[in-house]
This record gives C-alpha cells, structure tokens and sequence, in this order.
C-alpha cells in the first residue's frame, strides 16, 4: 500500500538503537504480554531510515502484508511502539510473528516491488486487484524503407508483397517493436471499433498475409470501400505508406492535421477536375468527421489521459477506468478488488497532528493505481474521483520516465468524463452486490436441500465431474470447483483418460476420481481425518458428477476403496425426456432422489455448476481431438512452410495425416523440401 509519511511519529530527540529496543520491548510487554518474539522487536529497532519493503507474517507462516516505506525504521516501528490494543490494526499486528524488509534505492523501487509482492504473495491484509488478462492493443506494420516505395517500371512489373502494404489487426501479447501499436484499449469491442473506423476512412488492409499473397482478385471488403485492395494492385506501396502515415497520426491523437491535410487533398483533385476522387476523399472526411462529434471532445489538448473513479459498499468496491487515447474516449472497464473489508484495518494507522486518516475509497484507489501502473504504461494525466497520494504520483512517474499528474477536482470536459465513469461505477457496484446477493441465496438453498451446515456457507466447496468424447476420440474428464459463492477458474482441471475401453464413461469416471482424490485421501489418513492435506488442497463439502445411478455406483466404489464419506457423492441425473428444469439428485449414500423443482434456487446452481462442468470438457476434449486429427500441430503454423510447399505436401501425401504419417526421408522427395525443412516439419508435427 502507498505510504503516507505524514502519518508516522516524529524522530525528534530519538533515543539511542540500544535504548530504542528496550523502550520498545518494555512498551509492548505492557501492551500484550509475549506477543511478539523479542528477536522481532530487536529487528524492527534495528531497521535503518531508508526506503524499502517490509513483509508481515503469521505463526503458521502466511503473508500477512506487504507495504513499502519512503523510511522503513519510522514506518514499521510505528505499529509496534504504540498501545494498539482493541483497534483494529491491532488485531493484525498482534498475529506478527515475522518480519522480512528488502532495502531499495528510492521510493519507485520500492513501489515497484512492492506490488510484484503483493501480486505473487497473496497477502490477507493488502487490497487486491487480480487481472489475469493482457490489455488488448491495435497494431499496426511499420512501413519498410526502400521495399517498392516507388512504382515499379512497366515493362518489369513486381507482384504486391505483403511486406510493402502494413496490417492493421487486433492484438493482445508482449510487444514487439518491429510494429506500432496504438492503446492499450479497455475491451476488445473498442479495438474492433477502431479497426472498423480505419478500414472506413483510411481502407488499411487487415487479412493475413497468406491471404494477401495468395489473392487474384479484390475481395468483398474492397467492393464495399473498406479496404484499398493493395494485395492485387490497386494502390501503390507509396500511396498506401501515405495512408497508414495518416491512420497513425489520428490513433496519435493528430485529428486536426489529418483533416487539414484530407480537405487539401480533396480540393486538389477538384481542382484537377478528378472529381471520383475527389468523391471519395469526401467520403472519408465525413466519415472521421462524424467519428469526432460523436466522440464530442472540446479539448483535443487531453490526448491521453485516465479517468478513474471508485465506489465502496456493503463491504465490496468497484473502480471504474475510463480510457482517453488520442483523444478519443475509447470506453471503460471495471474493476472489483479483493479484501476491501480489510482496507479499514488501516485507517487506524497511527496519525500525528490533526491529518486524517485516509477512508477506504482512497485506499482502494491508491491500491489500484499502484498495482495497474506498474504493469501498464500509464498516460501523464489521471482524472481521480478522490485525491491520492501525491507521493504515489511521484513514484509512479520516476519509474515510468513520464510526468504524471493526478487531477482530483476536475472541470470542464474532464469533469463530465469523471461523472460518467462515476456513474458507472456506481452502476457496476450495484449489479455485482445484486449478483453476489442471488449467487449466495443459491448457495444457502442448496445447503438447506441438502441438509448440509449453513454457518460457513463462503467456504463451501463443491467440485463436479462431467466425461466428454466423440464416439470414444479424444477422452477427456473436467473437474470444475464451485467455492466462495462462485465458480474458481483457476482451480479448473482436466485429465486425459487413457487405457480404457472408448466410450465407456464408467470407467473413464473411476480413473478421473483416483486420478484426482488418490493421494488427497492418502493425505487425509496420515493427517488423522482431517479434510486437508498439502499444497492448499482439500476434500470438498460435495462432489458432483454429471450421471445418474450408473456414475453414482462408479463414484461410490471408488471412494468406498479410498475410505471417503460416502455422502459426499452427489448424481445429476437427467429428469424425463432429458427436459432441463427437471433434474434429480441421486445419492451414493442410499438416500432417496430428491427432485428440487423446476424453479428452485438450488437447482439453478447445480444446473451452473454442471453446465460449467460440461462446457470445459467438451473445449478441451474438441482441443485434444483436434491436436490428434493434425497431427498436433497445423501445417500452416511451421515456420518456413508456406503456401506452395504446403501445397506440395498436402499433394504429396493426400491430407495433413498422411504428411504426419510420413519420414523425415519421405518429407525430403517433396520438391522444396531440404533436410533442415524436413526434419522441422516431422518435429512440429510430433
């Protein structure tokens, strides 16, 4: 979390290291006797007033926070030399057992590896915001130099290359420099847009270069003047280099010059009595007109800028990120951390004078900009809903090379663009406290039906199975887990069955539950009964298989074999006519089938749970059919093999099975293909 240094004691007239340490382990012994070990308190005396990291831990060794200090020694001694009893701060610092500091050169260090701390660790106490995906970008060919820039002679015409005519494409990876790339953008849907808007009014081509040098004619989008129909001819590599030139100059934000220079151009061919071209210059420039009211930006100045706007309640938070690039408002996208209810155990840090303690809204916004800029390039102006740390700022721009500043009372344009990222903010909170209110009321009423305990209805766990193939291809067994009211991605597991009969789902169901609770159960002994065992797994509360009574007596044997509880096994059986709504439970404990309802709240969830289930199956079994069917790889995506020796091949041995099938020395009697290509394409293919 951002430190704030006004907040921390004063170090006038500090007493000596020596005297420090005892001062500190006899304030603390008065505060909660032997709740800290003395070799801790001598380590927080002795810390040295530099900037740093500093990490709590717990008796059973777990991460308990993670914070970074412009001066560690003031910053940490602050939780220890103070009574601390019955706040909430208190009540984690009283579980700190450890404590490990990493020492750094400045405060943008610092917050650098704090948040990559934070982001690997987990900790309990600090905000968290999880993102597992890349921020999508539009990317756009560098223009070569010296590659047919000028027209070719007549008599020596040279075919269109792919090279001398750049792409434009959606993309989302690590960037590679030997393109431009414009965003990052909030979702791929305004990438598409603005890659719709190129093709409009700039006719930049988008199709792979296979495709383009393997054209013969224009395609559907030249015929509807989205495309200028390069990879035939149409256009010349320097009037097309002038195109793309213009298409980066407006994604750059450079929207005045580009329409200046389109109306020049428009007039010049008037004038020079084109007036087709003229026509369709016309066209462009009521087209990126049209694009730029809707957009109704008044200050073309804010070419990239960040609007940030956050929403607590009921004990969860949204931030709501709206994206200005180029000065175009490109949308927005929301963001809800984890751990928000611990946020307060921090505002009882320790004050000096009459500064306030930071509310929960400013601390969640804190945590996002620290945890989002240190991955994400940031733009130097964040429009902010509550004012941050001006510390925070600073560290966030020494690290990006880039002068930031953050705005917190805006006004004009950028004030309408905070309302409406507040707004949403507000909007998208609202819609998840009213999701997570219906996920928890079917997870109580699944709990009642069952008869199960409803005291900790956040930790039940419930995992399901489902088997899918085709015709008994490509076995493959899903294991979904539903827990915390919601289904947990990244506990998701498939297993390839192998070694049985195809297409009997029995006995692909016995070897995915000892495939997957084998050595659970084995743990579960040593540990005494216990429902936990190592690496953080434990058995779950129910166990769900998509099957009736045939899948239930596999279920029940195998656990009777590795000594489960029995009751755990739950049967989705398919209700009459394989109708959905009227599903039964069956038991592998002998209990009677239960039928919920066609509009039970707790048949709503296992129908999700199930339907989850049985959707990662089939991708993953589709995944695995296709990697055999081809060999485990396509032809088209081996480095060097392009369209005519894939055409070659394909002739060659009748099908990419056939080119599977065949030797490294049956590759080599293909025309074009030397040893090296042979010997590549058998290893991509195996």
């Amino acid at each position: 979390m951002p430190s704030d240094e006004t907040q921390m004691p004063p170090e006038s007239t500090a007493p000596t290291p020596e005297k420090k340490s005892e001062q500190m382990s006899e304030q603390t012994s008065e505060q909660t006797p032997a709740a800290h070990p003395p070799a801790l308190l001598r380590e927080v005396a002795a810390l040295p007033p530099l900037p740093g990291v500093y990490r709590y831990f717990d008796e059973a060794g777990a991460v308990l926070y993670v914070g970074k200090a412009r001066n560690l020694k003031k910053r940490v001694s602050s939780y220890f030399s103070r009574n601390l009893d019955g706040t909430r701060i208190g009540q984690m610092v009283s579980r700190i057992v450890r404590m490990e500091t990493t020492v750094v050169r400045s405060e943008a260090e610092a917050l650098l590896l704090e948040n990559n701390l934070i982001k690997t660790l987990n900790p309990r106490f600090n905000i968290l915001f999880r993102d597992d995906k890349t921020y999508p970008y539009l990317r756009l060919g560098k223009l070569p130099t010296g590659v047919h820039l000028v027209p070719p002679p007549a008599d020596q015409p040279v075919p269109p290359h792919p090279s001398s005519y750049p792409r434009m494409t959606y993309y989302r990876g690590a960037v590679d420099k030997r393109h431009q790339y414009f965003g990052p953008y909030p979702s791929a849907w305004a990438v598409k847009e603005s890659i719709q808007l190129m093709q409009k009014v700039f006719r930049l081509r988008t199709c792979e270069d296979s495709v383009f040098a393997n054209r013969t004619r224009p395609c559907l989008l030249f015929q509807i003047k989205r495309c200028s129909g390069p990879c035939v001819g149409m256009l010349s590599p320097a009037a097309y280099a002038e195109d793309v030139n213009r298409a980066a100059a407006f994604l750059n934000g450079d929207t005045a010059e580009v329409l200046a220079e389109m109306q020049a151009r428009m007039m010049a061919h008037a004038e020079a009595l084109a007036f087709e071209q003229a026509a369709e210059v016309r066209n462009q420039v009521s087209a990126l007109s049209k694009v730029l009211h809707q957009q109704s930006v008044d200050n073309m100045a804010d070419k990239d800028v960040d609007v940030l706007a956050v929403r607590v309640q009921g004990g969860r938070a949204c931030v709501n990120l709206a994206m200005v690039r180029g000065g175009r408002h490109l949308g927005d996208r929301p963001y809800f951390p984890t751990h928000v209810e611990h946020a307060a155990v921090w505002l009882d840090e320790p004050q000096v004078g009459d500064v306030p303690a930071p509310d929960v809204a400013r601390k969640v916004l804190e945590a996002f900009i620290a945890q989002h800029y240190t991955q994400v390039p940031p733009p130097p102006v964040l429009v902010v809903g509550v004012a941050v740390d001006a510390s925070l700022i600073e560290a966030l721009s020494e690290q990006a090379g880039l002068r930031m500043q953050a705005v917190s009372a805006p006004r004009e344009h950028r004030r309408a663009w905070l309302d409406m990222a507040q707004t949403n903010a507000d909007l998208q909170l609202a819609r998840l406290l009213a999701d997570e209110g219906s996920q928890q009321a079917r997870t109580r009423a699944l709990a009642q039906a069952l008869d199960m305990a409803q005291d900790d209805l956040a930790n039940l766990r419930i995992e399901c199975f489902d088997i899918s193939h085709t015709a008994g291809e490509s076995t493959q067994a899903s294991c979904v887990v539903f827990e915390a009211h919601q289904m947990q991605n990244a506990q998701y597991r498939r297993y390839n069955i192998t070694d049985i009969t195809p297409g009997d789902d029995y006995a692909a169901m016995r070897q995915v539950l000892l495939k997957r609770y084998g050595k659970l159960a084995e743990a579960v002994r040593e540990s005494g009964g216990t429902a936990s065992a190592a690496a953080g797994q434990r058995l779950p509360d129910l166990v769900l298989v998509d099957g009736g009574k045939g899948q239930v007596s596999m279920a029940r044997e195998v656990f009777e074999a590795l000594g489960l509880d029995l009751s755990l096994i739950v049967g989705v059986e398919k209700g009459e006519g394989r109708k959905v709504g009227l599903e039964e439970l069956v038991f592998a404990d002998g209990r009677d089938k239960v039928y919920l309802g066609k509009d039970s709240a707790a048949l709503m969830l296992v129908a999700q749970i199930r339907d989850e289930a049985h959707r990662f199956a089939i991708t993953g079994m589709r995944s695995q059919r296709a990697k055999v069917r081809t060999g485990g790889s396509r032809l088209e995506d081996i480095p060097g093999v392009g369209p005519k020796r894939r055409a070659k091949l394909l002739q060659r041995f009748g099908g990419v099975q056939g080119v599977a099938a065949a030797s490294v020395a049956d590759l080599q009697t293909v025309d074009g293909i030397s040893a090296d290509m042979a010997d590549t394409i058998y290893r991509a293919l195996h």
